[in-house]
């Protein structure tokens, strides 16, 4: 600490009397990351395409997941489904805003997360409520071999306009790497209803191009016209310090979901540019 002629006191750093919104200054900014989590795996279970499939899907999962629990740490992450898209429907009708949205698909999301942390309640893992849940995440950890919560972002009512439509551009699978970005964990995946990333959807195409592994310029080059995962994930690769991907696995075979948490290559790989 020094003093100024006039015997006020001033705080000595590096940003103390500069602008933060000099290039410059953001530049200096660089430095390594901790790895807050770097022994825990994120697994997000798609809503819509998984968990509304009840439990001739669910079921085998859970027991997957069990399994997992005994040798690993998750945060597993489940997607609201149908009744968030039935909640979107509701809401655009009524021209509610995109924040709005957003803070009605994180109530619903919840739903989903606490019939997983039900199903897995043997295991220790609950649901936590998204008020608690980021600040405490590292003591439920080392108490639990894993936790359960919705998965979507707490933008809420803050969530950003997107470019087309009002949908809320970060949804659950935003939320997931998000949070593997905070903590540096150490793997993503995301489990759907596909093997990965086509070049069309393979359901109303069975002989589209099947991609193992795929960079972000590659897959704004290709600007497919759908994707299997959240296209605003694309924006968030290329600026990210700690997750430089995740893997997209077909939880319609559940081992293949353990074999991505094991480091197996077993669906596609989107990964930053190098």
């Amino acid at each position: 600490m020094s003093y100024d002629n006039d015997k006020r006191p001033h705080l000595q750093s590096m940003l103390m009397r500069e602008s933060l919104l000099d290039r410059d200054v953001m530049k200096a900014t660089e430095s390594p990351v901790v790895r807050m989590l770097g022994h825990v795996h994120v697994v997000k279970i798609g809503g819509g395409s998984l968990f509304d499939r009840g439990r001739e899907v669910v079921y085998p999962l859970v027991k997957v997941l069990e399994e997992l629990l005994d040798h690993e740490r998750l945060i597993i992450a489940v997607g609201g489904g149908a009744r968030s898209r039935h909640l979107f429907s509701i809401g655009l009708d009524l021209g509610l805003p995109t924040g709005v949205l957003a803070q009605l698909s994180e109530a619903d999301a919840l739903g989903n997360a606490h019939i997983l942390g039900a199903l897995l309640s043997s295991r220790g893992v609950v649901a936590v409520p998204p008020e608690m849940f980021g600040h405490l995440l590292p003591l439920f950890l080392r108490g639990s071999p894993g936790v359960i919560y919705s998965g979507v972002p707490p933008y809420s009512l803050w969530e950003h306009p997107p470019a087309l439509g009002k949908i809320p551009p970060h949804r659950t699978d935003a939320g997931c790497f998000l949070l593997a970005e905070c903590f540096g964990t150490k793997s993503l995946t995301l489990v759907k209803d596909v093997d990965g990333v086509y070049s069309e959807d393979p359901r109303q195409n069975p002989n589209a191009t099947f991609y193992p592994k795929l960079s972000v310029s590659q897959l704004k080059a290709m600007n497919l016209a759908t994707l299997p995962f959240e296209r605003v994930l694309l924006d968030l690769l290329p600026t990210a310090r700690l997750a430089k991907s995740f893997q997209i696995v077909n939880g319609l075979h559940p081992e293949r979901v353990a074999a991505a948490v094991r480091g197996e290559h077993v669906g596609t790989i989107v990964h930053a540019d190098e």
